[in-house]
């Protein structure tokens, strides 16, 4: 195996704000480090002792009930007794989501790794978002399959409710037998089958099932929705409450500021905007609290400031941070160092900054995950036999590629009388449009408009050539398809697309080790694994 480095600006799509971030040696403004930095390691991140006994304790009742080895229980013992986390997190996706899950938290093993060897205790830590309410981002998986990537979604009623909450139900076990077609008789699959049962929610089957994956590495993982962690973290909710107006005028002045450096907010924020969610007493709906009229609002009831400090007293559970401040929320019950997110949640950093200054006084370091792009052997025979490289496919389209591979697998003699043509004609027509420059400048502008509709009809005849051969090829199709299918699959970012499960059934707890080897990153941009 050997593995290939590209600036992250190959990626498609990127947020100026990030590739800002991701190319600068020195801080960018709105982050207190820049992703180079090793500063963060020596930075104790102050916690109470009792309330690290506080998690600790939670924290090894959860994850035992996950089925955490003793590598993991040993991790919880060390953060008990000052050890300080890198953090990541996701939302808990059916079995296990997208390949950059295991990029997150390959990452913070590693840079836990990295500072504990360099004197400074740390320990990885996984939170899974399990109150998050998004359940068509959690109810599927991508997998792919011969000729194509093929959607296994789970049927479950949304009602509003926190996805972590919902249990899987009977149809579990029809997704898991279409889905043996593809991923039988792997391990994996049988840890699927364990941790994925009817009667399982899925915070426990995710949890269960990352357990079983980085079981040699002490990943611990949070499911910070019930009652005590949210009874720790209330002194956080109640700022939320009482400061909730000058929270959001820091919130919109920085999305301000943003805005007059060219930038984009990633979290919308509004007037009416607050940073909390409130459980509906009765449905269990999760829904955002907003401003109206000096008064809070979720959905159709209302409340004072009040109501809600009753019922961070007596039902805390019910109240949960929005995107910008649940990093604040996370940080306050945890003693982080760093946290390890994409390429949104460091952008959304930005904003967050001003929230995490108000509430806690400082601000956490924020560095990106490995992003990588996975190659099997096949495919990587393929792209060798093309000369096509990973950037060639992000930068193209799947028709212009085949076009290309099929002009270059032309016979010598007809690439060599339409390079000749080609040529000829542009001397033909350069000479005779500077000639007719200097006669008259409209007569000039005249000829280099037609010289233009020449030159296209030139490439028209090199794209019927190209497309002759491509039918005349077949396969030269098939390959271009297969390598998008595999690596840029709808034009989408294969991390953020295929299903982890593909490639650990494939390859297995050696996959899990080479992501946490090389998620150092010394190459701080996109990685390529020819596996």
């Amino acid at each position: 195996m050997h593995v290939d480095c590209f600036p992250i600006t190959v990626l498609p799509h990127l947020s100026r704000l990030f590739s800002d971030y991701a190319q600068s040696h020195a801080p960018l403004r709105y982050y207190q480090q820049s992703p180079y930095s090793r500063e963060w390691m020596a930075q104790a991140a102050a916690m109470p002792a009792e309330r690290r006994a506080a998690i600790a304790d939670l924290l090894l009742r959860q994850n035992r009930a996950f089925g955490a080895g003793e590598k993991t229980i040993t991790n919880i013992e060390r953060l008990r007794n000052g050890a300080n986390a890198v953090v990541t997190g996701q939302q808990v996706t059916l079995f296990g989501g997208p390949v950059y899950t295991l990029l997150k938290a390959a990452t913070a093993i590693r840079k836990a790794k990295d500072a504990t060897d360099a004197g400074h205790e740390h320990v990885p830590v996984f939170w899974m978002a399990t109150e998050d309410h998004d359940l068509a981002e959690a109810d599927h998986v991508l997998l792919p399959a011969r000729h194509e990537m093929r959607k296994f979604r789970l049927e479950v009623k949304d009602d509003g409710a926190s996805v972590g909450a919902l249990k899987l139900g009977q149809g579990i076990r029809a997704v898991l037998d279409a889905v043996a077609e593809i991923l039988g008789g792997s391990e994996l699959f049988e840890w699927l089958e364990r941790c994925y049962t009817p009667d399982t929610t899925f915070a426990e089957a995710f949890g269960g099932l990352l357990s079983r994956i980085f079981a040699e590495h002490g990943l611990i993982l949070i499911d910070a929705s019930a009652r005590e962690f949210h009874a720790l973290g209330a002194p956080v909710f109640e700022r939320a409450i009482t400061e909730v107006d000058a929270l959001r005028d820091a919130l919109l002045a920085r999305d301000k500021e943003l805005a007059e450096a060219g930038y984009h907010s990633q979290v919308l924020v509004t007037p009416q905007s607050s940073l909390l969610f409130l459980m509906d007493e009765e449905t269990k709906a999760r829904q955002p609290l907003r401003r109206r009229n000096g008064e809070w609002a979720a959905g159709k009831k209302s409340y004072n400031s009040s109501d809600l400090l009753e019922i961070l007293q007596s039902e805390p559970q019910r109240l949960g941070p929005n995107a910008l401040l649940r990093s604040v929320f996370q940080d306050y019950i945890l003693p982080v160092s760093v946290y390890i997110g994409g390429p949104a949640e460091i952008a959304y950093f930005a904003q967050s900054q001003v929230v995490y200054e108000k509430v806690l006084g400082r601000t956490t370091a924020i560095l990106p995950r490995l992003s990588a792009t996975l190659v099997e052997p096949p495919i990587a025979e393929v792209m060798a036999k093309h000369e096509v490289g990973l950037s060639d496919l992000l930068a193209t389209h799947p028709d212009d590629l085949a076009q290309r591979l099929g002009a270059r697998s032309m016979p010598v003699e007809g690439k060599q009388k339409l390079a000749a043509a080609g040529n000829a004609l542009d001397a033909e027509l350069k000479s005779v449009t500077e000639w007719m420059r200097t006669l008259d400048a409209e007569l000039g502008r005249s000829a280099d408009v037609a010289a233009s509709k020449m030159r296209y009809q030139m490439n028209r005849l090199r794209r019927l050539a190209a497309n002759f051969q491509l039918q005349k090829e077949a396969s030269l199709r098939r390959h271009v398809d297969a390598m998008y299918l595999a690596l840029y699959p709808g034009r989408h970012l294969q991390e953020r697309t295929v299903g982890a499960a593909y490639f650990l059934a494939r390859y297995g707890d050696g996959l899990v080790d080479t992501l946490v080897e090389h998620a150092a990153q010394e190459c701080p941009g996109h990685k390529v694994f020819y596996l």
